[in-house]
């Protein structure tokens, strides 16, 4: 058994985190999320791999350093964002067994494998996923003929739904499906619907229906859910590593994991779930409340708060709170910052982005904030905030919009001085 994992495309959804990665570089308990999907591979005897990049993609040097799976890594590049079928097309001088194909950011692979590999086991010569949806004239659905899978009917009309079993991206497939996708009339972005219809027609597929809604990585906000994954899953290892100093009057409660060398002052309390990277530094009474993912390189000086929230490699803050955000690599925040979580009426968060509203379906998210941004003192944010890459917000400065890339953005202050 073989397995093409797909790691490549712009990842525009996932903005203001996808300044130059692909969404499945995002770190979380110290390593990329791709990583873990290789990881559940591995676990289920699956060893040669073939990862689908885009041109000009750092992931290979950065697996190159994470090399302890044991595992063949062979790479294909995707030289333009051409759709699904188009990066698995790139693999296909890769593939000479039946094989899993995963997106990069599949942390849940483990188990989802090896029910996929089971049901082959029992004779389905290719297995799709599914599960349950109430809207299915949104989603790819299945027409079943018993316990097979007919066809895929993609956003079928309301009330014409042959079902409400909704495809999703993972199956496990013969190698002569290129044989399928070469002869299609037409290639278009969303051509592997195509490629696997006419696939359908001549095997014996079956459908593995997941009992729990699919674990998506679209928005930045979906990280808080794959956080939440893997703090419950096995691979997280609560533990204070031998060259960690943490103070003697430090709380922990719960699971909490300190890295190599970090260094926690007197007065601070951290409620597990927590990670906490190599090589930080966490000032006099700090605040962490779980679940806290803080990468390598976090700086925080006194009385820093942070709750429910992603921190990236080398990012520094003083004094303030920090909710249910997320924060990519080198921020650096002024003391007296907070983040507003949550809408003064209690409905969910909404994020507003060019004239579109996204529903988070969450009740409290603060901000996402893109690579190198910084804010002055006792500047602030609204909920569902997203601020890009290389902003500047500054101080005494309340954010009410989204702001594109390497914005400076301050509030501007008429300052009168009289001699008395």
């Amino acid at each position: 058994m073989q397995a093409v994992v797909i790691a490549a495309g712009e990842s525009k959804r996932f903005w203001p985190l996808n300044n130059g990665i692909h969404k499945s570089q995002f770190k979380l308990l110290g390593k990329p999320l791709l990583y873990w999907t290789l990881k559940g591979l591995a676990e289920n005897g699956i060893k040669d791999v073939a990862v689908v990049v885009s041109k000009n993609s750092s992931m290979q040097e950065m697996l190159a350093t994470e090399n302890d799976l044991d595992i063949n890594v062979s790479y294909a590049v995707q030289e333009e964002p051409l759709g699904t079928g188009n990066a698995l097309w790139q693999a296909k001088n890769f593939i000479k067994e039946p094989f899993v194909l995963l997106w990069g950011n599949k942390v849940g692979s483990k188990e989802l494998v090896a029910q996929m590999v089971a049901k082959h086991k029992e004779g389905a010569e290719a297995v799709l996923v599914g599960n349950e949806v109430q809207n299915p004239s949104e989603y790819g659905v299945a027409r079943m003929e018993g316990d097979r899978v007919m066809e895929i009917i993609e956003n079928p009309k309301e009330g014409e739904e042959p079902s409400h079993l909704a495809i999703r991206g993972a199956r496990l497939l013969g190698p002569d499906f290129f044989e399928y996708y070469e002869k299609l009339p037409k290639h278009h972005e969303a051509d592997i619907i195509n490629a696997t219809n006419a696939y359908l027609k001549d095997k014996k597929t079956a459908l593995l229906i997941m009992q729990e809604q699919e674990m998506t990585l679209k928005y930045p906000w979906d990280l808080f859910s794959v956080m939440d994954y893997l703090f419950a899953s096995g691979y997280f290892k609560p533990g204070i590593a031998s060259s960690a100093r943490v103070a003697k009057s430090v709380i922990i409660n719960g699971p909490v994991h300190v890295g190599e060398n970090t260094e926690i002052k007197e007065g601070t309390i951290i409620e597990g779930p927590v990670y906490i990277g190599d090589n930080c530094k966490l000032g006099f009474h700090n605040v962490l409340r779980g679940p806290v993912n803080i990468e390598n390189d976090v700086h925080t000086t006194s009385f820093a708060e942070i709750k429910s929230t992603v921190m990236q490699d080398d990012v520094h803050m003083a004094s303030g709170f920090l909710g249910n955000s997320i924060v990519a690599s080198g921020c650096r925040f002024g003391a007296g910052f907070i983040t507003g979580n949550r809408r003064l009426d209690r409905e969910n968060v909404t994020v507003k982005l060019d004239d579109k509203t996204f529903q988070t379906n969450l009740p409290r998210f603060g901000i996402a904030v893109g690579e190198k941004s910084v804010f002055g003192i006792h500047a602030g944010t609204m909920p569902g905030i997203l601020i890009g890459s290389g902003c500047k917000v500054g101080p005494n400065t309340e954010v009410f919009e989204s702001l594109e890339d390497n914005t400076t953005f301050y509030a501007k202050f008429d300052h009168i001085k009289k001699s008395n």
